[in-house]
């Protein structure tokens, strides 16, 4: 499997890189305007200053994918479960670096104490759904038409694993 590591600062032009390029052409994210570069250092300073990892694929400025995760709602009875993210660059998609990033995410949320992670997924994105059950996460809910880009409604599936090895009760 691909290794993966802590984001630095070097990383973050092609962070941004690959992010914007999902805004542009997928529904795998549900921004309309590409992030600027203000906007992603903002982004990366408040998960360092929160104590959230950021793993990439690849060596430094020239990451292939990343993967993070941060609070999954802000009230403290969710403290415990993280929502998670993660983007592979077009053209390295489908050698492994997916999974790498999602079982490092994991693995650091759990270092972390979480209890669970959960991955909101547009339905149509097949490669992601798949990609998630293969790693034990179960289809918890689904969200009909709650996002709308390029011109139509989005549906979001929640995906959810136990970060202690139990399936989802």
């Amino acid at each position: 499997m691909p290794p993966t590591r802590p984001a630095v600062p070097d990383d973050l032009e092609a962070i941004a890189r690959i992010l914007n390029d999902a805004i542009l052409h997928t529904t795998a994210v549900f921004f309309d305007a590409p992030k600027t570069g203000d906007e992603m250092a903002a982004w990366f300073a408040a998960k360092a200053e929160g104590g959230w990892p950021v793993l990439v694929a690849g060596a430094p400025g020239d990451v292939l994918g990343y993967a993070t995760c941060g609070p999954f709602r802000p009230w403290p009875g969710y403290r415990l479960t993280v929502e998670h993210s993660l983007y592979v660059r077009e053209g390295a998609r489908r050698q492994g670096l997916g999974r790498a990033l999602l079982e490092g995410i994991a693995a650091e949320a759990a270092r972390m104490g979480m209890h669970a992670t959960i991955g909101g997924i547009e339905a149509t994105n097949g490669a992601s759904l798949a990609l998630h059950a293969r790693q034990g996460f179960q289809e918890v809910g689904r969200l009909p038409e709650v996002g709308q880009k390029f011109g139509r409604w989005l549906t979001l599936v929640f995906m959810q694993k136990t970060l202690d090895g139990r399936e989802v009760p």
